[in-house]
């Protein structure tokens, strides 16, 4: 009996021994796998892994970004991701502090992997008390850099949490704590253009990270946990994301990263949004912009990589530093905000059907509308979409701008820019927008030709032809400061000498010019003397056509070329009253030659591109030449001092009081009260088609021009139609707000006289006979034969 009790015992024994041994083979084994499975997935066996090269420099693709003079961001060049990354010390602590309470409370003490938040994970799952996963932030990087989306295939999943904690270990032994945070913020997609830190900030909230506040960090590290649910657009989920932030407020509460009262206080609070979205055509210097996307073409082109490679723009993160002046932009698009829907306003009470049954034009009769139409809708985008892209045929294409279609449409209303959902035909929409006066207005240094504020039109998603540059318009009045400055190289007159307003006819052959050339004075005043400071202050058409006739036309040509009018320009007499079509940017240019002491400066739009590191790529290089003497370029601004003075541009004085008649929406924000130096020129064309204004004070040079598409749509009063009622008040405007803002240092001391002045510039001995007749301002309306 004791020898079976023995027995049994003994095999017992060995049973156990059997199932320990069992145990540990089976322990030692799945070690062993779960050791070889972290080997192949590091080897790639699992599939594609990233080595040192690509851990040290994650692919992703980084917006270029467009920074001002004055060292904000003006806007991103991007495709898809709109992303800018930052360092961890541009982080604001309470930012950092949300993350970790919220997303992984034991960064700091673990290296990629949290083996408790692990096992927790898996006890909850197992007692079906899921909490969430047990991602580290580590981990979650590793997911968005490396790894991807999660497959919904079981296996795949397993596959990928495996390369998940790999790559984890590898960022941890690569990088410092802090640069993995910092590359969680940037590489996260925060929804709506949103891409990293940096966007989210200045999209949900207008401003830079460094400034968020505690509620904003909040709301943001809240995203985290899905930013297509948790939007806080009011359109969205703005409830679910304030919930979600008081979460994450409870969250830094619970780990003393604030108090109780502070989160008591702080989830009672709205989100306050200050959504400023980031797109191609919104934003600030849209225009600008876009040309700047046409100067970067031209430079890549021009400026492979090293290895060959072309950059892109919209991926490899540049720096591109402008001339732009972020305030001085700001100031000028609010003074075409204010001024353009008022002088809108005007135009379209003068063009109701009944009062205008062929508006917005005028002087058309059916027939000839209806070819400006047919020619309108040739070299519209919808034509050649549908010609280009859709391979329609001519018949379909006119077919289809008969058929009502759903629209949004630009309007102005209450004063503001908004959009209309319609229904409407796109011929019809073609008319409408022919209706619209538009603006342009460009400001530089003269010094240094640094453009600081391009405005080309007043909103570029509808508007998208710029004026400032690409549109090219007749200068009236604004081109007699050449034919002066011609006169004045030539001839050496005096602003205070005399010549008799009677009319002038330039016979026929001379200058090459087919047939007699006649001039005529608006106000119809041809008697006495006039100065010629008189003269071009009030425009007066038979005295600059005097001038010309000294001259020739060809001098004149020759010298608006020297100041950078690029264009042909007819060498005909004609051209004395401003019939060429010239650019504002071209305009401002030879003004600031002026104002320069003579020399032209090419203007300046980037000073200098780097590439994601730092590394400068390009560095401009003025471009400037000598076009007039420093005398001849003081005399000539002596001159268009005394349009400020006392002619068309007199209205920019505290002290100016002939606005009888004028609406209070035409005169926008009068009284300016300028009264500093300021030498200027207004310009109407003919018919009241286009309106000038060339502003010049020391260290600014700006240009306004105002205008409708069509020619023919335009006021029928000079009254309204002048370049002193619809461009000169923009200027103003923008001029007053510069004025305002200390930090801009914009000039208001008097234009430095040369030291060797012999040209006589003091015009107060003149004669009364020789002023004679100086209160009537004349405009001229481009051609007149």
């Amino acid at each position: 009996m004791a020898k079976k009790q023995a027995a049994k015992k003994e095999s017992n024994t060995q049973d156990f021994s059997k199932y320990i041994r069992w145990f540990w083979m089976t322990f030692s084994f799945g070690i062993l796998s779960v050791i070889l499975i972290f080997l192949l997935a590091s080897w790639g066996a699992l599939g594609e892994m990233p080595d040192h090269t690509l851990l040290e420099n994650p692919r992703t693709n980084l917006a270029s970004e467009v920074i001002s003079s004055d060292n904000k961001t003006l806007s991103k060049f991007y495709f898809e991701d709109n992303r800018t990354p930052i360092g961890f010390d541009e982080l604001p602590k309470n930012l950092v502090d949300a993350l970790v309470a919220t997303e992984d409370i034991r960064f700091y003490e673990h290296s990629g992997i949290d083996a408790r938040g692990f096992l927790r994970a898996i006890f909850a799952k197992l007692t079906l008390r899921d909490k969430g996963g047990a991602s580290t932030i580590t981990q979650q990087l590793a997911r968005q850099l490396f790894v991807g989306i999660a497959s919904k295939n079981t296996i795949e999943r397993l596959t990928q949490k495996v390369k998940e904690w790999v790559i984890a270990t590898r960022l941890e032994r690569q990088y410092t704590k802090e640069e993995i945070i910092a590359m969680y913020f940037n590489i996260y997609d925060f929804g709506n253009n949103a891409d990293g830190i940096r966007s989210a900030a200045r999209i949900y909230f207008g401003k830079e990270p460094k400034d968020l506040d505690l509620k904003e960090s909040a709301m943001l590290v809240g995203m985290f946990k899905n930013s297509s649910l948790y939007n806080p657009r009011p359109h969205r989920n703005p409830v679910g994301t304030k919930n979600r932030r008081n979460v994450v407020l409870a969250q830094m509460a619970k780990y003393e990263y604030i108090t109780e009262t502070v989160k008591d206080s702080l989830q009672k609070t709205e989100l306050n949004l200050n959504y400023s979205p980031e797109s191609h055509r919104e934003g600030l210097a849209t225009y600008f912009r876009a040309n700047l996307a046409e100067f970067m073409k031209d430079w890549i082109n021009d400026n492979p990589k090293p290895d060959g490679e072309k950059y892109n723009l919209y991926n490899d993160g540049l720096k591109i530093y402008t001339t732009i002046d972020y305030r001085m932009q700001k100031y000028a698009e609010e003074a075409v905000a204010q001024h353009m829907p008022k002088l809108q306003a005007e135009f379209d009470n003068q063009n109701t059907p009944k009062r205008n049954p062929t508006a917005p034009f005028l002087e058309l009769d059916q027939k000839e509308i209806k070819s400006l139409m047919n020619v309108g809708m040739r070299r519209s985008e919808r034509w050649r979409h549908m010609k280009n892209d859709l391979g329609k045929s001519e018949k379909e294409i006119i077919a289809s701008f008969d058929k009502p279609v759903q629209m949004e449409i630009f309007a102005w209303k209450d004063g503001k820019y908004t959009e209309i959902d319609t229904v409407m035909k796109p011929m019809d929409s073609m008319r409408y927008y022919k209706s619209f006066l538009r603006p342009a207005m460009m400001s530089m240094d003269p010094q240094t030709g640094h453009v600081k504020a391009w405005v080309g039109g007043m909103n570029y998603k509808h508007f998208k032809y710029d004026m400032v540059k690409q549109g090219k318009r007749q200068v009236g009045s604004t081109f007699k400061p050449f034919v002066y400055a011609t006169a004045i190289d030539q001839l050496q007159i005096s602003p205070c000498d005399s010549l008799p307003r009677t009319p002038i006819t330039i016979e026929a052959n001379k200058f090459g010019n087919p047939e007699p050339w006649t001039t005529r004075n608006t106000g119809g005043n041809y008697k006495g003397y006039q100065t010629l400071k008189a003269a071009l202050a009030n425009s007066t058409n038979t005295i600059t056509a005097r001038l010309m006739n000294e001259i020739g036309p060809q001098p004149v040509v020759e010298m608006a070329k020297k100041l950078g009018v690029e264009q042909e320009i007819l060498p005909v007499p004609a051209i004395a009253l401003g019939t060429p079509d010239i650019s504002v940017y071209e305009m401002v240019a030879a003004y600031s030659t002026f104002a320069n002491k003579g020399v032209y400066n090419k203007p300046v739009l980037v000073t200098r591109i780097e590439d994601k590191n730092g590394t400068v790529l390009y560095q401009f290089k003025p471009e400037s030449r000598d076009v007039l003497s420093e005398e001849v370029a003081y005399v000539t601004v002596n001159l268009m001092e005394g349009v400020v003075q006392s002619g068309s541009g007199a209205r920019l004085r505290d002290n100016w009081r002939k606005n009888q008649g004028f609406t209070k929406e035409m005169l926008t924000g009068y009284p300016w009260e300028l009264t500093n130096p300021i030498a200027g020129k207004t310009g109407t064309t003919q018919n009241n088609s286009d309106g000038w204004f060339m502003g010049m004070v020391p260290n600014l040079v700006t240009g306004v021009w105002v205008g409708c598409e069509d020619r023919a749509a335009h006021f029928r009063d000079t009254k309204y139609g002048q370049g002193a009622s619809t461009a000169l008040p923009i200027w103003a405007l923008y001029m007053k707000a510069c004025y305002e803002d200390k930090s801009l240092n914009v000039s208001k001391a008097e234009f430095e006289k040369p030291s060797d002045l012999s040209i006589n510039t003091d015009c107060s001995k003149a004669s009364n006979n020789d002023v004679s007749g100086d209160d009537n301002v004349d405009e001229d309306f481009g051609i007149d034969f």
